[in-house]
């Protein structure tokens, strides 16, 4: 084995990256796929090359030495042009890419995710997929700590500097009710007597409703917050309640939509939009090729599904 003590190797650089943005050992390790002893090893060989400590290792948590903070700024340079070579070499032959860290909010899981990540897989034969899901806001934090290459979310407003954004889907929100019980004309005053299971504003969608329903003055009495689909539609299902999701939510807790009926709000309309982001430059055409697989994909699995089951979301719900 070559000895690499004493040198820069670009992988220490990309482990020190990992134990700043981390501020822990065993968080890097666990973001690189590596052990702890490795990569606290690595960061030894590393200070040793540039002759200073870069990590305080006596801060829990961990912190950056002040020639730390001066050199990360360096290495997220360097991991920066290590990453658009490897972009614009595998530009011409996508089956040269080594690795894909892909960020994917939940309501995808269950299709249009795995059809994404099987073609990719046999289009991009040389690859190691990473993928990981989760909420939109932690999914953006991934991607700003340069742990994950693009990532699908809601969209949450402008684009951070340096990153290049691809629509993909918009969709309304909708009223999901107890079967059968909100069936007269006035269904406002109806939605009004039953209590309201309200998605949790911990997250961006949860926050975005709340906010349309204070534009709208629409004050309504709910002793339910929660983060899960299932959860919500379950209690939907069992008459406890009723709610406001979009149809990606529903889908996602399939198995309690035949207990709940599917309305428009009884109000003005909002709707969301999902999005793919990636670091500008970075990756060359590589994002707006993945965005393209993936609109195809929503349309075949999500769109005309749904347009077929529910004709009045036909001009509300798109491929962008």
């Amino acid at each position: 084995m070559v000895e690499t003590a004493g040198r820069i190797t670009l992988w220490g650089v990309e482990v020190f990256a990992a134990i700043a943005d981390e501020r822990s050992i065993s968080a890097a390790a666990r973001r690189l796929g590596a052990s702890p002893s490795s990569v606290s090893q690595q960061l030894t060989n590393l200070e040793t090359s540039v002759g200073t400590a870069l990590i305080d290792r006596s801060a829990r948590p961990l912190v950056c030495t002040p020639a730390g903070e001066l050199f990360r700024r360096r290495a997220l340079t360097i991991l920066n042009e290590a990453e658009q070579a490897k972009a614009e070499l595998a530009a011409a032959d996508m089956t040269r890419l080594s690795r894909f860290r892909i960020g994917m909010i939940e309501d995808f899981d269950a299709d249009v995710t795995p059809a994404l990540l099987t073609e990719l897989a046999r289009d991009w034969p040389r690859t190691q997929f990473l993928l990981e899901t989760g909420a939109s806001h932690r999914l953006f934090d991934q991607l700003e700590a340069r742990a994950l290459d693009v990532v699908v979310s809601a969209d949450m407003g402008e684009a951070a500097e340096g990153q290049e954004v691809h629509p993909l889907l918009e969709e309304p929100f909708v009223a999901a009710v107890p079967r059968g019980q909100v069936v007269g004309e006035n269904r406002m005053e109806e939605l009004r007597a039953l209590p309201l299971v309200q998605y949790s504003a911990r997250h961006f969608m949860g926050r975005q409703i709340a906010s349309h329903l204070a534009t709208q003055d629409f004050r309504l009495s709910h002793r339910f917050e929660l983060d899960s689909y299932h959860a919500i539609l379950s209690m939907v299902a069992a008459g406890a309640g009723w709610t406001i999701l979009t149809p990606l939510g529903v889908l996602r807790a399939q198995r309690f939509v035949r207990d709940v009926d599917i309305i428009e709000l009884p109000f003005p309309s909002f709707s969301r939009r999902i999005t793919l982001t990636a670091r500008r430059g970075v990756l060359g055409d590589l994002p707006g090729d993945v965005a393209d697989r993936m609109k195809r994909h929503l349309g075949e699995m999500i769109i005309t599904p749904f347009h077929e089951r529910m004709p009045w979301l036909a001009d509300k719900m798109r491929v962008l």
